[in-house]
């Protein structure tokens, strides 16, 4: 390329810069000619200082953006709105020429776009990600735009007792309640969880069927049971399902975050309901006791329940045995209630185990020292000597009483 070639290009480079400025020169003149207030112009952030956020609109001096313009809602960094490079539509609030001084806003132009699009949304709907903002009293601030409240029993599915840890946390919620004129737009989270509960709820039901052992954590205690997270939906262990033995309170046997193996043992789409059972999971109380007794052995048990035919004794969390009325003590008796009473601890001997019928037959005699019995001779002395303790005048008497009538006739 020849130098006479380079250097027309170069006058001609310098000529459209030229232009260009006097272009730019024009469009700024014209910009401060037409500024005014209520106007709707972009600028890009140029600095973010003293909690307010400058930006260059191509005028005579920058425009300023106080915090409380920033966002429909209380911020407390001017940062956590905007950063220096963005660029922003903007609207004019105030202009002093004198003070240089442009105040601007980006509050005021981000809800004016912001109604039409939360009635649409509204009326279809819709799904919105939000971020918590702040938390107030009844519950939390999110900026959809305008300022959007979710109230506290709009959260979560569940009680919240703390929001405290809520702020800065991403939500998806549907709007409630939208009114333009009073600047209102309830917002809410647990319509979203309630929606995708029921939907993954419907498909795990679909999926269980009774007597599948399956993993679940504990939820919820009540005194009438637990609720156990099984994938996202809660099925009811009954009290009388949490262990082979008698539970009093649910807590005495699980806690909130166990992760606990259940049974399933009924399921009711209609009703949304699941019946889940921990002790059907497990092995029955006779399971483990069949290699636990022996014919033979010498058992601790306490007393349950007394009958008129004897006495059931538990030896094991939910193994009783039956001690026969004949078995209780080596006197007779005529009821059990005589030597036994509820809740007293007993030793007894396992006369006959079967597991696989579930009964255990027990003596409480055979484990004490029976009373040594008198001789044949002493019962038979004893008898002679009560007969001959009898004085002889009152044997004749009584003899002579009893059969005087028939001795009588003989003659």
């Amino acid at each position: 390329m020849s130098e006479e070639t380079k250097n027309l290009e170069t006058a001609a480079a310098e000529t459209q810069a030229e232009t260009a400025a006097e272009t730019i020169t024009e469009q700024n003149l014209d910009q401060m000619v037409t500024l005014k207030k209520g106007d709707i112009v972009k600028g890009t952030v140029i600095k973010i200082e003293d909690n307010q956020a400058y930006v260059s609109l191509g005028y005579k001096y920058d425009g300023v953006i106080p915090l409380r313009e920033l966002s429909a809602v209380q911020l407390d960094n001017a940062a956590d709105a905007v950063q220096v490079g963005q660029e922003l539509e903007l609207k004019v609030i105030s202009i002093d020429d004198d003070k240089e001084r442009l105040v601007l806003s980006k509050r005021q132009v981000d809800a004016e776009k912001a109604w039409d699009r939360l009635q649409e949304q509204f009326e279809k709907g819709e799904v919105l990600e939000v971020t918590v903002a702040d938390v107030v009293k009844g519950g939390l601030v999110a900026d959809v735009g305008v300022r959007g409240f979710i109230p506290a029993s709009m959260v979560e599915r569940h009680y919240v007792e703390d929001f405290s840890s809520y702020k800065g946390r991403t939500l998806r919620v549907k709007i409630k309640e939208l009114d333009r004129e009073t600047n209102k737009v309830i917002l809410s989270a647990k319509e979203v969880l309630e929606e995708e509960y029921e939907a993954n709820k419907r498909r795990i039901m679909e999926s269980l069927e009774p007597g599948q052992i399956i993993e679940g954590t504990v939820q919820r205690l009540t005194p009438f049971g637990a609720f156990v997270d099984i994938g996202g939906i809660d099925g009811l262990v009954h009290v009388s399902e949490l262990a082979w033995e008698h539970v009093a309170h649910p807590r005495d046997v699980v806690s909130e975050g166990q992760q606990v193996k259940v049974k399933v043992l009924k399921v009711d789409p209609e009703a949304g309901k699941i019946s889940l059972s921990i002790k059907a999971a497990q092995p029955g109380p006779w399971e483990l006791a069949a290699d636990k007794f022996h014919n033979g052995d010498i058992v601790t048990g306490t007393v349950k329940r007394i009958v008129s035919f004897g006495a059931f004794v538990e030896v094991a969390p939910g193994v009783e045995g039956l001690v026969h009325i004949s078995q209780i003590a080596h006197r007779h008796i005529a009821t059990p209630h005589e030597v036994l009473k509820e809740g007293q601890e007993v030793k007894a001997k396992v006369l006959d185990f079967n597991p696989a019928e579930k009964r255990i037959s027990l003596s409480i005699k055979e484990t004490e020292e029976a009373p040594e019995q008198p001789s044949r001779s002493e019962r038979n002395r004893g008898g002679r000597d009560q007969v001959e303790s009898i004085p002889k005048e009152n044997l004749s008497f009584t003899l002579g009483e009893r059969f005087g009538d028939k001795l009588s006739k003989l003659k």
